[in-house]
């Protein structure tokens, strides 16, 4: 995604410089002029505008962290964006050390795939600074047009997980429904054309149901899907609240890692662990 991303920034006129921690995988964009930083913090200390995106919370504050951390890097009046789906407490930390250094952090979450990306229908959440937010809302605009201010740090992290716990269950309960109509002998290839066409279609669907059909892509796998409902639960026992979907769904992501599609899209593994339970 992050690839994607500095993409569509570069294709809008911007100036664009990147780190990763795999430089191989971004050679392509390098070849395409983008300019490359050899560390977070070198980035960091030449960028007015900083992105990051990365897995979880464990990456983000690996790079933001140490000798060669983001932070050591930041400069003041930087704006750091991450659009990163991490733990919000881990965010709301983040955003109160960028403070220290003089530097405004927005929690800014992605809803969406690569495929929503190059279409340029990326929507991002944003939380933190309004003022900060205003300075670059019109980067944030070059990555996708939805674009919604929630408000103070951590409510953007905390409006993804909500968000992504209702993804994931409805798109399980859609292999759950496809799965137990195909045990009574209904065409896969027809109930996910149907679908397409009824008022469950949605763009999550659009872009994942016919997987089903032609496995030809992954969006997000069960280990990277599953770590949004963790966030989910963990956020549900810190307040005492029920998520009996969400928990539903998880155990139905823990049964998709032990077929032989784990590593494929996560709707293409829940589907295959419901034909292996007899749905």
């Amino acid at each position: 995604m992050g690839a994607g991303i500095a993409e569509r920034l570069r294709a809008a006129g911007r100036d664009v410089t990147g780190w990763n921690r795999t430089k191989a995988r971004a050679q392509p964009l390098l070849d395409a002029g983008m300019g490359w930083a050899e560390t977070p913090r070198e980035l960091a200390a030449r960028v007015d505008v900083l992105f990051t995106m990365l897995t979880d919370s464990a990456a983000i504050e690996a790079a933001a962290g140490g000798a060669d951390g983001v932070l050591a890097g930041l400069r003041p009046g930087v704006v750091w964006a991450d659009l990163s789906t991490i733990g919000p407490d881990v965010s709301v930390a983040l955003a109160g050390r960028a403070a220290e250094r003089g530097a405004a952090f927005l929690d800014c979450p992605v809803s969406g795939s690569p495929a929503t990306l190059a279409a340029g229908q990326m929507s991002v959440m944003v939380g933190g600074d309004r003022e900060a937010f205003a300075r670059i809302e019109p980067v944030l605009r070059d990555i996708g047009p939805k674009v919604t201010y929630i408000g103070p740090n951590g409510h953007a992290i905390l409006t993804k997980v909500a968000i992504n716990l209702a993804l994931v269950v409805s798109v399980t309960a859609f292999a759950e429904g496809v799965a137990l109509v195909e045990q009574a002998g209904v065409s896969r290839e027809a109930v996910v054309d149907a679908a397409l066409k009824s008022v469950i279609a949605s763009p999550v669907l659009g872009y994942r149901a016919p997987l089903l059909v032609d496995d030809a892509a992954v969006y997000a796998d069960v280990d990277l899907q599953q770590k949004d409902l963790v966030l989910a639960q963990e956020l549900a026992r810190r307040l005492g609240a029920p998520v009996p979907t969400c928990a539903a769904a998880s155990e139905m992501l823990n049964a998709a890692r032990s077929t032989d599609r784990r590593e494929r899209d996560f709707l293409v593994s829940v589907h295959a662990a419901y034909r292996r339970m007899g749905a």
